[in-house]
């Protein structure tokens, strides 16, 4: 008798520690859903001049797009892609590549108030804004010889807005306090590498996004690079943005919530 009382107080314990789990997540989640619902997101795409690709040769071969229609294609899709994201995660989105005769005087605005700047990438995992690095002069004399010092760190475009007026406005006509800057599309081809980095480089093609994103208060709360791998006999750029752009968005999204939560 006393094993049976004993067992059904262990019981009873368990269900009530269960419970209370199941509380503490379902108020983490609303509080975080509540986060994701008050925020406004304005995504800014890239300028045209920062679209860096090794393989349109083979896109128009395949497709016959020129090079200004195979640009805006991607410009657009990704734009498209984190839109998509977005909305998918809650959050209020505007997309000023959405229209762009629409938007064409803000983004020529923003675009005249943007600085960039390349810089080490961030460790997301524990993620700090990146600091202006000192200028230094990569070559030296050390005992009578030519120094050329080397970096091989891992470099990303950051952009800094120049002008303080520029986000206050946006938020003025938009309401959107969170803003995406695409800052750089690089598509690199099949055995490309990055400056410093052995080996043979990788057999696939890799996309990769330099981003920044500000908050109202001209915080950059994330930056850094989204990047995939993708199969070198994909030429189709819709087939290219549909189902590797949309990877890229989605880790764009994810650091977004994380950095707006822990803020």
């Amino acid at each position: 008798m006393k094993y049976i009382i004993y067992s059904y107080f262990i019981f009873l314990i368990g269900i009530l520690s269960v419970k209370s789990q199941n509380t503490t997540i379902n108020k983490k989640n609303k509080a975080e859903r509540e986060i994701i619902s008050t925020n406004k997101v304005m995504l800014i795409p890239f300028e045209p001049r920062l679209y860096l690709s090794e393989i349109d040769y083979n896109i128009n071969a395949e497709t016959k797009l020129t090079a200004k229609e195979i640009k805006h294609k991607f410009r657009d899709g990704l734009n498209d892609q984190l839109y998509s994201a977005f909305k998918t995660a809650k959050f209020s989105a505007v997309d000023l590549m959405e229209d762009t005769a629409k938007y064409k005087k803000d983004l020529e605005g923003i675009y005249q108030y943007l600085s960039y700047d390349f810089q080490k990438v961030p460790n997301q995992d524990n993620y700090q804004a990146p600091k202006k690095e000192k200028e230094k002069d990569k070559k030296q004399f050390e005992k009578g010889q030519l120094n050329i010092e080397t970096n091989t760190d891992a470099r990303f475009m950051n952009a800094k807005v120049t002008n303080a007026k520029v986000v206050p406005l946006l938020y003025g006509k938009y309401k959107t306090n969170v803003f995406v800057f695409i800052n750089q599309l690089e598509l690199k081809a099949s055995g490309s590498k990055n400056p410093g980095e052995l080996g043979e480089g990788s057999a696939n093609r890799k996309v990769i996004a330099h981003y920044t994103v500000y908050t109202l208060d001209a915080k950059e709360i994330n930056s850094g690079i989204a990047e995939q791998e993708f199969e070198s006999t994909i030429n189709n750029p819709k087939k290219i943005i549909d189902k590797y752009f949309s990877k890229i968005a989605t880790t764009i999204v994810y650091r977004v919530s994380k950095a707006l939560i822990v803020k």
